[in-house]
């Protein structure tokens, strides 16, 4: 089922989380992202579009503002998702550099989707991006939006931005396989969720668990992240992109993942 979406979808919104980002350093894996690059790069030969919801500004913030790393004040925080933003794109920048690519930064709020003009505006270079070859990549603004940073907005983030693409698939990038019928990180017997057609009654069932280290959200905006993309008929997939050259494994039909689809 998740190589056969793939291969139907044209217009595919990537959402990486910064547990997804980050290597066992904490810091920014700049491997990762020349991985990812050569993959996505490979599906854009094949004629497909992509666009990237991409956390990470605070990981890149710690790893360059160490001296940092134990405040808490909200303004530190806010600093540092700043001073990270520019290291994140520029790690992506060399990434697709090497594909002879170049990308694009698109810094949002929730009130940008709220304003019709804006986002109109948001739409036309969304799309204009993606016609000239250019890879947008999407991010909180974390510097204004306090209460993201406390919750954890870009799984939304990435399903309003396909609702505002017209995307046909949502692939959440995460550091687990999928969906468990509960925590895998804490029971050994965690069942993978490979199909969802009714996330009402997933959310009703499941152990949410909690928020991994570096992020601030966890499966619940996954979940809702979800629902919303599919209540504009955009499926989804939650997976693990921290696996050795994943996106082309999901394709080729060799990992396992969690889809998610309209029920019939």
């Amino acid at each position: 089922m998740i190589s056969q979406l793939i291969a139907d979808a044209r217009k595919i919104i990537f959402k990486f989380g910064s547990n997804t980002l980050a290597n066992s350093e904490g810091k920014i894996n700049s491997a990762f992202l020349l991985e990812f690059a050569d993959q996505a790069a490979a599906l854009m030969k094949k004629g497909k579009q992509i666009v990237i919801v991409s956390s990470g500004a605070q990981v890149a913030g710690l790893s360059t503002m160490d001296k940092w790393a134990r405040k808490k004040d909200i303004h530190y925080r806010q600093a540092l998702c700043a001073v990270g933003q520019v290291e994140l794109m520029r790690e992506w920048s060399r990434a697709f550099e090497q594909c002879g690519l170049h990308i694009a930064q698109i810094l949002l709020t929730r009130d940008d989707f709220n304003d019709s003009n804006r986002t109109l505006n948001m739409r036309n270079t969304l799309f204009t991006l993606v016609d000239e070859g250019i890879i947008p990549i999407i991010n909180e603004n974390d510097t204004v939006s306090v209460e993201e940073i406390k919750i954890g907005e870009n799984d939304t983030l990435a399903a309003r931005s396909a609702i505002l693409w017209s995307a046909d698939l949502l692939i959440l990038f995460s550091d687990i396989d999928g969906l468990y019928d509960k925590n895998p990180k804490e029971y050994n017997d965690a069942v993978l969720v490979e199909e969802v057609r009714d996330i009402d009654a997933v959310q009703k069932t499941i152990s949410i668990g909690a928020a991994n280290n570096f992020g601030t959200g966890g499966i619940a905006t996954k979940l809702d992240a979800a629902k919303l993309a599919l209540s504009y008929g955009i499926p989804a997939i939650l997976a693990n992109g921290g696996k050795p050259r994943s996106l082309e494994t999901l394709a080729a039909g060799n990992q396992k993942g969690t889809v998610f689809l309209a029920s019939d």
